[in-house]
């Protein structure tokens, strides 16, 4: 915690807003919009219930495809399942380790080529590095296909001075225990579209209809967040700028400090954008170094420190075994290489020289 989120929550507490309102989720909504630049932001309970409010007010149903990035976390692609549409999953590149413009393209002309009709595009910024979206949206737009940004992780990063998510139809942000900034559980939808932030907020409450009793003219969801956790995030805003900084900072002590090793590398930054390093994956080349993410990880699990392979790609997920993808091989080698290390901001140099005592004798 930054320090003042529990002034926040004793607020709403002396105030008794303790339900899905309050003048501390109007404010953490109004906040999250100069953040962002968003005209309109909706907070929720988490990431996936801000892209299932997101895909449903764009018509999202049977019949659509949408194409979705392979590396990336379920709750990024789950609520298609909801819907009842389909998947097409796209590689990602060497560069950002996100979406592949160039296998978005071909990915769009495949779905158009069998008559079908792409719903809507997911770039995931993956581990807090934006996607390239100005070349997404530049094939999105020449189709008229909406660009729903993944921004989970990304919070805090930039691209091409933009803040993160700034340049879809709509954007999901997750407050998650484990993400950048944290309400405790909880996510956001930013958008420019009034019409789809209005909905959203109207779903997101049950879609209770303008009437003295309830009135229901269609099925809505409790998806509201909580007064109480708008607080925490209220706090959180408030040290965004600080955590991004300390993750770098990890990141640059991690790759500096093992870096030069054989058979070691980093993610990399794309050139248009600021990463927020939200973690910090490495890579091992076990052709030069002889070892393996997973005898990394039993080794720091041992030593009773946490570290999690990259994503498994969605195409590899048994849940989605049916659903085809273009490319792949990107995605299978990340995620076969790929450790995501300990990136806790309240870490010490003492807690990271002993991750890195612990790779350097896995190593040797």
């Amino acid at each position: 915690m930054g320090g003042r989120e529990l002034e926040y929550v004793q607020d709403a507490f002396e105030a008794n807003y303790i339900a899905p309102i309050g003048p501390q989720l109007a404010e953490f909504e109004r906040r999250f919009c100069e953040l962002t630049g968003f005209a309109h932001c909706v907070a929720v309970t988490c990431g996936t219930a801000a892209m299932h409010l997101a895909l449903r007010h764009l018509g999202v149903g049977e019949g659509d495809v949408v194409i979705a990035s392979t590396l990336t976390f379920i709750g990024s692609v789950s609520s298609v399942a909801f819907l009842g549409a389909e998947l097409l999953f796209v590689d990602a590149d060497r560069t950002s380790w996100n979406m592949d413009p160039e296998l978005l393209e071909r990915a769009v002309d495949q779905v158009l080529s069998q008559g079908k009709h792409v719903a809507a595009v997911i770039p995931t910024d993956l581990y807090g590095q934006c996607a390239d979206y100005d070349r997404i949206r530049e094939i999105c737009d020449r189709h008229s296909i909406p660009m729903v940004v993944d921004a989970a992780e990304s919070v805090g990063a930039t691209y091409k001075d933009r803040p993160a998510g700034r340049g879809g139809r709509a954007a999901v942000y997750s407050f998650n225990g484990n993400k950048i900034i944290t309400t405790s559980g909880g996510g956001i939808l930013g958008t420019d579209d009034k019409e789809l932030a209005d909905q959203a907020r109207w779903l997101s409450q049950q879609a209770r209809d303008d009437a003295p009793h309830y009135e229901h003219s269609t099925i809505g969801y409790n998806y509201r967040m909580s007064n109480v956790a708008a607080s925490i995030g209220l706090g959180q805003l408030e040290v965004l700028e600080q955590r991004v900084a300390r993750r770098r900072e990890i990141f640059t002590w991690y790759e500096r400090t093992l870096g030069g090793l054989p058979g070691v590398s980093f993610a990399p930054e794309a050139a248009y954008g600021v990463h927020n390093r939200w973690l910090t994956v490495i890579l091992f080349d076990e052709a030069v170094c002889s070892v393996t993410p997973e005898a990394v990880r039993l080794a720091l699990e041992a030593a009773n420190i946490e570290s999690r392979p990259v994503w498994k790609p969605m195409h590899l997920q048994p849940v989605f075994r049916n659903a085809p993808v273009v490319g792949g091989a990107v995605s299978e080698e990340l995620f076969a290489r790929g450790l995501c290390l300990p990136s806790g901001t309240a870490m010490t140099e003492a807690d990271l020289e002993r991750v890195a005592t612990i790779i350097r004798r896995c190593l040797a």
